[in-house]
């Protein structure tokens, strides 16, 4: 999909359907393994998993953010014409995704049971989040892999493939999760294996597409030589990015703690919630993919105008989606938490924390929408600053609200921080993006070619 012509309206909203249903997908990986452990393996098994979250967040969201500058870059060269260019940013950003990928991995496994204490995980379940944790540190390059490749096939404007793949391999995670945990016994360590194995499914069967379908990334030997230069580039945009997820992963670490505090019920009651939260929000990065390509191509192309067409086009999808998701909120937060927990007496101070904290969170939707849209489209311009911002933004909030909220309002006071870290970043990115966006204006009229403008 060429995005650098036709009604931004029209482009970002059949850019967005696809990649919301691919993130629905992507989510069932998570879903499958709390609701299969809820059912299989009891409450405890689920809060182990559940107490993860930070933790799995922090390298996952890494992957992304890296890839999603790393494409950025593609889609760029991509609205630019230069094909040669697109090519040589793919290879060496294949290199670099699997260097890192090996490092990053190799760290986090060495000190996964050092983190979990860290965080004082409930003794009765650290031993399954470290088994769980683990496998999935072990395998990440499976998911940096599927997050490049989906991500390139993105910045040509092509969302629907990675969709389908999506959905391969989320029913293929949910059929062996349940082999692993019934007909192999491997418990925790079982869910996790299932979630690394078909997310490395999706990462080759996108290698398989690109290279069947896109037959301009065909590259010679010259172009997989890596360049410092271009490496450099790459980075320059991707790293921040991936900081900018670890960073947020932190104050995500640090709502865990909280949460540590309150016992093994409320940390279940939470890894639910977070569950239906997850699945209503996924439409938000979708749009900052749908925004991020978009603007990558029209900076490509030179079209700031249009540029700032698709932002507030995406602003306005985003402020009508909140709503809707409000209501969905509103309606379907208890019967979503039993398909997880059992509705008998023993489990009603977990349902209700469950209830409490979907229903509250409904109401903040839009400043989170902001984030995506501002944050993520952004990093489609070739800004790495933006992103750290935003993620230093929230770590602020919650640092500064998790405990003290906590204390005093209880279990409600972490719906609240939360809040709090969206409302600050929802409100601030939006002015950050008009200053940068006029900078990047001015830049432009001074020089004509996207490739010697320092971003």
């Amino acid at each position: 999909m060429n995005m650098t012509k036709g009604n931004p309206f029209k482009l970002l909203l059949s850019f967005v359907l696809p990649t919301f249903i691919g993130n629905i997908f992507q989510q069932l990986y998570l879903m499958a393994d709390t609701l299969i452990v809820s059912r299989l393996l009891g409450v405890d098994a689920l809060a182990a998993v559940g107490s993860i979250s930070g933790y799995s967040f922090m390298v996952t969201g890494f992957a992304q953010g890296l890839t999603m500058g790393f494409t950025a870059i593609i889609g760029q060269r991509f609205g630019a014409e230069d094909e040669k260019g697109m090519r040589k940013a793919y290879t060496n950003g294949t290199i670099l995704s699997v260097l890192i990928s090996i490092i990053v991995s190799l760290v986090f496994t060495l000190l996964s049971r050092s983190l979990l204490e860290l965080i004082n995980t409930p003794a009765n379940i650290i031993e399954m989040a470290n088994d769980y944790i683990s496998v999935i540190y072990i395998f990440l390059i499976g998911t940096v892999m599927y997050n490049f490749y989906a991500g390139v096939l993105r910045s040509m404007g092509d969302s629907k493939s990675p969709l389908v793949f999506m959905i391969i391999s989320a029913f293929l995670n949910i059929v062996l999760d349940i082999v692993s945990i019934i007909y192999f016994n491997l418990g925790v360590k079982g869910a996790a294996l299932a979630t690394v194995f078909s997310q490395g499914i999706s990462a080759l069967l996108c290698l398989i597409y690109i290279k069947r379908k896109y037959p301009r990334f065909k590259s010679t030997k010259e172009e997989w030589k890596f360049d410092k230069t271009l490496a450099k580039n790459l980075l320059g945009v991707g790293m921040p990015g991936a900081l900018q997820f670890s960073i947020t992963a932190i104050s995500v670490i640090i709502m865990q703690i909280a949460l540590n505090g309150f016992g093994s019920d409320t940390v279940a009651a939470y890894s639910v919630a977070n569950k239906i939260e997850n699945i209503a929000t996924q439409f938000y990065p979708a749009l900052g993919m749908a925004i991020s390509s978009y603007a990558s191509q029209n900076l490509g192309a030179g079209k700031i105008d249009r540029i700032k067409k698709g932002f507030n086009t995406a602003f306005l999808i985003n402020v009508v989606y909140s709503i809707f998701g409000l209501a969905l909120c509103t309606l379907l937060a208890k019967p979503c938490t039993y398909i997880f927990i059992d509705n008998i007496p023993e489990n009603k101070a977990i349902v209700d924390q469950s209830v409490l904290y979907v229903r509250t969170m409904g109401f903040f939707f839009i400043p989170l929408g902001s984030i995506f849209v501002y944050r993520t489209g952004c990093q489609g311009l070739g800004s790495g600053k933006i992103p750290l911002l935003s993620a230093f933004i929230e770590l602020f909030a919650r640092l500064t609200t998790a405990f003290t909220l906590t204390h005093i309002f209880g279990f409600f006071g972490i719906c609240l921080s939360n809040a709090t870290s969206w409302i600050l970043a929802g409100v601030i990115l939006p002015f950050v993006y008009m200053h940068y966006i006029k900078t990047l204006d001015e830049k432009m009229k001074k020089n004509d070619s996207i490739t010697d403008i320092s971003l």
